[in-house]
C-alpha cells in the first residue's frame, strides 16, 4: 500500500494513516483530525461488488441517516460519533478512537469474567442503553463483540443500528450472519416487534456469555439456534455466580417482566470495585469455562404460528461502524494483541436482507453434488409426516387475499419477514423451518405484481442477488400440470448455491444448498413456494420434501 493511498485527506481535515480493520462492506482507518488535532477512527463505507445501483444508493443514504441519528447520543459508555462526510458520493463516518479489545476477545483470551469485572460490564452497558432508550434509540445488537473494554478500564458500547428484524439480523440473501442469533431476544427471533426490552434480554445473554465463557444458545446452524431461542428453555443463570440474579432477571421471555436497566445498576452496585482499581489487569491467569447443562428443545406439537413482522420502514438506530480499536495497544498487553486489531463492519439494508430467494423443481439434476466435509446431516425420512398449516403473507399494513395453506412437519417453526426487493416490488415471506434448521420451506407473496411485471423479471431478480461464484446450475422449466391462476403460466425453478459459514471451533465449512421452487401467478399477485435442503441430499430432498410439500400449497 503506497504512502499516498494511506495519507489521503478526507473532507479537507481527516488524514487517513493506516487500516485498522476491513470487512465486506467497509474499511476502518486510524486517522488524524487536522482541524481539532486529535486521533479519530474513520469508517469508509464500501459497496460490495455486484451490488445493484439502487441498493448501493440505499446503503449510502441509510449510512448518512443513521449516522446523523446516533450522533445525537452522547454518553461516556457509548462510542462517540463525531462527524459524517460524503466524498465523491460515498459516506465516511468519523468516530472516537478507543484503544481496546472487545469483550468477546477478552473472554476468549482470559476466560470468564470475575464478579467485579462482570459488574463493571453490566453497569456500563446498562447505563449506555438507558441513555440510548431515553433518546429513542434501540441498539438491537447487544453482544460481547459490540462491547469494548478499553485499555484504561472503561467499557463502551458500539455498533448501533445493525439489527432490524429476525431476517436481517440473522441471515441475508447470501446466508451471511449479520448479528449473533444466540443473543437475540425471543420475540425478535420469532419475527415480533422490536422494543427496548429486546436490548435488556441481549444484555442478559451477553452477561451470561461473559460469566461462563459460552453462548447461552448454540445450534449447528443459524436456524437451529433461532429455534432454540424461540422455543427452548432459558438456560439456568445459576452458573453466572454473583451476577445470577441480574442474568435471570434480564433473560425472561416475557418482555414486560424483564429487569429494568436501573434495577440492573442497583443490583450490581455492591459488586463494583473501589474507584481506581484496575479491573482488567494484564495477567496470564485464565479462568476455566463454566460447564453448562443445556436443556433440549421441546418439539412443538401444534401448527406454526406466524407473528407480526416489523414494518420495513421502522426507525432504526444508527451504525457507528466497526469497533474503533487503535492500531497498537500498550505494552502490558500480550504481543498478539499489539498487532491484532478487530474491526466489525456490519451494515444491513432492507433490500438485501432476508433469506435466499426461490428454488424450483427440475426434471434433470443440476451439477454433480460437491463433496461436503462438515458434520453428518440427519437423514430425510422416505415417509415425511406432514401437517396442514394456515398462515398469512399479508404486508405490514395488512390486506385481504394473503392467507394460504401448506403442509409441513408438525414440529416446524415459523418466522415472518418483510422484504423491500429494490428494483422489483416489496414482498412478504413466511419461513417454515425444521427443528434442526437444515430444511426450510418459504412462501413468498409479491402483492400487485401484475400487470407491470412478469416471471422473467422475478428470475432476473433472483440471479442478481447472488455473486457468480455462489450461484450455479440453474434450471427453469414450465409447470404445465399446474392450473393457470394468473396472466401467465407457472414455472418450476431450481439452482444451487455455495456459501461459507462459521462453525463452533472457528473453522469455516462450505454450505451447499439446493433450492427448488414453484413460481405461481395468482390473480395480480405472484407467489413463490420454495424448499431448501443440503445439496448432498438433493435427490431425496426433491422427492420427499419438495414434491409433496409444494403440491399442498393453496391460496385460501
Amino acid at each position: 500500500m503506497s504512502l499516498v493511498e494511506t495519507e489521503r485527506l478526507i473532507a479537507g481535515r481527516y488524514r487517513l494513516h493506516h487500516v485498522l480493520g476491513r470487512g465486506s462492506m467497509g474499511t476502518v482507518w486510524a486517522a488524524h483530525d487536522e482541524v481539532l488535532r486529535r486521533d479519530v477512527a474513520v469508517k469508509e463505507v464500501l459497496v460490495p461488488p455486484g451490488t445493484p445501483d439502487t441498493e448501493a444508493e440505499l446503503l449510502r443514504e441509510r449510512t448518512l441517516r443513521e449516522a446523523r441519528s446516533v450522533a445525537q447520543l452522547t454518553h461516556p459508555n457509548v462510542v462517540t460519533m463525531y462527524d459524517v462526510q460524503q466524498v465523491d458520493g460515498d459516506p465516511y463516518v468519523v468516530m472516537e478512537l478507543v484503544p481496546s479489545e472487545s469483550l468477546a476477545d477478552v473472554v476468549r483470551r482470559r476466560g470468564p469474567l470475575s464478579a467485579p469485572q462482570g459488574a463493571v460490564v453490566a453497569d456500563a452497558v446498562a447505563a449506555a442503553l438507558e441513555a440510548a432508550h431515553r433518546a429513542g434509540i434501540t441498539h438491537r445488537d447487544v453482544k460481547p463483540g459490540n462491547v469494548l473494554v478499553a485499555d484504561d478500564g472503561r467499557v463502551k458500547l458500539t455498533d448501533f443500528g445493525i439489527a432490524r428484524n429476525v431476517a436481517e439480523a440473522t441471515l441475508t440473501s447470501r446466508g451471511i450472519t449479520l448479528g449473533t442469533p444466540a443473543f437475540i431476544a425471543p420475540e425478535v427471533a420469532a419475527g415480533g416487534a422490536v422494543s427496548p426490552a429486546a436490548d435488556q434480554w441481549s444484555l442478559g445473554a451477553t452477561l451470561f456469555a461473559a460469566m461462563t465463557g459460552q453462548q447461552p444458545y448454540e445450534g449447528a446452524n443459524v436456524l437451529q439456534t433461532i429455534n432454540q431461542v424461540v422455543h427452548g428453555e432459558v438456560p439456568s443463570a445459576s452458573v453466572c455466580g454473583e451476577l445470577a440474579p441480574v442474568v435471570a432477571g434480564l433473560m425472561t421471555k416475557d418482555p414486560a417482566a424483564r429487569m429494568p436497566l436501573s434495577e440492573v445498576r442497583r443490583v450490581v452496585r455492591p459488586l463494583l470495585p473501589e474507584p481506581g482499581t484496575e479491573v482488567f489487569p494484564d495477567t496470564d491467569d485464565t479462568r476455566p469455562v463454566v460447564p453448562i447443562s443445556r436443556p433440549p428443545v421441546v418439539p412443538i406439537s401444534r401448527p406454526p404460528v406466524v407473528r407480526q413482522a416489523v414494518p420495513a420502514d421502522t426507525p432504526l438506530a444508527a451504525d457507528p461502524g466497526p469497533l474503533p480499536f487503535t492500531h497498537t495497544l500498550p505494552p502490558r498487553r500480550s504481543p498478539f494483541w499489539v498487532v491484532a486489531v478487530f474491526a466489525v463492519v456490519l451494515f444491513t439494508i432492507g433490500a438485501s436482507a432476508g433469506f435466499a430467494i426461490t428454488r424450483t423443481l427440475a426434471g434433470a439434476p443440476l451439477l454433480p453434488p460437491p463433496q461436503v466435509t462438515g458434520p453428518s446431516l440427519p437423514a430425510i425420512s422416505s415417509t415425511v409426516s406432514l401437517r396442514p398449516t394456515t398462515a398469512s403473507a399479508a404486508t405490514a399494513k395488512g390486506e385481504q387475499g394473503a392467507q394460504f395453506s401448506i403442509e409441513v412437519g408438525a414440529d416446524w417453526t415459523s418466522f415472518l419477514e418483510q422484504r423491500t426487493n429494490k428494483g422489483l416490488v416489496p414482498s412478504t415471506v413466511v419461513h417454515l423451518v425444521a427443528p434442526t434448521g437444515v430444511y426450510e420451506v418459504t412462501v413468498q407473496r409479491f402483492p400487485d405484481y401484475y400487470p407491470r411485471r412478469t416471471i422473467k423479471d422475478y428470475l432476473g431478480f433472483v440471479r442478481s442477488r447472488w455473486a457468480e461464484d455462489m450461484y450455479f446450475g440453474e434450471v427453469v422449466e414450465s409447470a404445465e400440470g399446474l392450473p393457470v391462476g394468473g396472466p401467465e403460466r407457472a414455472v418450476q425453478f431450481s439452482y444451487r448455491t455455495v456459501e461459507r459459514s462459521s462453525v463452533a471451533d472457528g473453522r469455516e465449512e462450505p454450505l451447499r444448498r439446493s433450492r427448488y421452487s414453484r413460481v405461481l401467478p395468482r390473480g395480480t399477485d405472484l407467489w413463490v413456494v420454495e424448499v431448501v435442503f443440503p445439496t448432498e441430499q438433493e435427490e431425496t430432498g426433491r422427492d420427499t420434501l419438495f414434491t409433496p410439500i409444494a403440491a399442498t400449497f393453496a391460496v385460501v
